[in-house]
């Protein structure tokens, strides 16, 4: 099969639904054989489903490092290997500081930067002994414009940023790329369950595109840093938000 990523073999966790599941779908379409990761099993399920025989589904909960390694090994078994890493799954439940507890705060950490941990200590140590890999993280835009009522989701998008620029110095003499997207407001599903249509439209107005952006928006820059074309990046972090922050 052609495409830009023909050949190559894909993880992707939170794949089964918004951003992930748009990769996925994007991924395979360009050549990919895709591993749809994800603690929503049955979702998972759905979306290798519709993908076909080049997709694995991967029950997985990134906060459970043993659910991890047994699901890159199941897709090592299938593939051999293992090209491409999205880290992607998170969650962002709104809260202000002060209504903030400890077990928001540690569940925020646990899902979006332990589960980034997690996921590429189980993948990474096959990328350096194959000398070449591509890993994408996402983090958010809401780490350019501290964004009120989500500093837990803030702090651990940073975090994200900050571990792929030490990866992208770490893993260089191994060939391996490490790049990080920062989506604005992207219009899912899980958005209905954390925010309103007056706050999403808040946010539009301040973008140069009044307009929503859609997961296939983001999934098009994960093909881009997964692929040859992006062979000379690193470290870098690439925001997809319509305009809504400019640095």
């Amino acid at each position: 099969m052609s495409g830009l990523l023909a050949g190559k073999v894909c993880l992707i966790t939170g794949a089964a639904a918004g951003i992930g599941e748009a990769t996925a779908h994007l991924f395979a379409a360009q050549g990919a054989q895709v591993c749809v990761a994800d603690v929503n099993a049955a979702g998972a399920e759905a979306v290798a489903g519709a993908i076909g025989s080049a997709a694995l589904a991967l029950p997985m909960d990134v906060r459970d490092r043993a659910a991890v390694d047994r699901a890159a090994a199941a897709a090592l078994a299938r593939f051999g290997r293992i090209d491409v890493l999205v880290n992607n799954a998170g969650i962002y439940p709104r809260r202000t500081f002060l209504d903030l507890t400890e077990a928001d705060w540690d569940l925020m950490h646990d899902v979006n930067l332990k589960g980034v941990f997690h996921v590429t200590k189980a993948v990474l140590p096959h990328m350096v002994a194959r000398g070449s890999g591509k890993i994408v993280n996402i983090s958010s835009v809401t780490f350019h414009l501290g964004t009120p009522n989500l500093s837990h989701y803030v702090a651990t998008k940073g975090g994200v940023i900050g571990l792929t620029r030490a990866l992208a110095r770490e893993m260089g003499p191994h060939n391996i790329h490490v790049n990080c997207i920062t989506p604005g407001a992207i219009q899912t599903e899980m958005e209905k369950q954390v925010a309103t249509d007056a706050q999403m439209a808040e946010i539009v107005a301040g973008q140069c595109f009044r307009r929503r952006i859609q997961p296939v928006e983001v999934a098009r820059v994960c093909l881009f840093l997964s692929s040859e074309l992006s062979d000379a990046m690193t470290g870098q972090t690439v925001n997809v938000d319509g305009g809504l922050a400019m640095y």
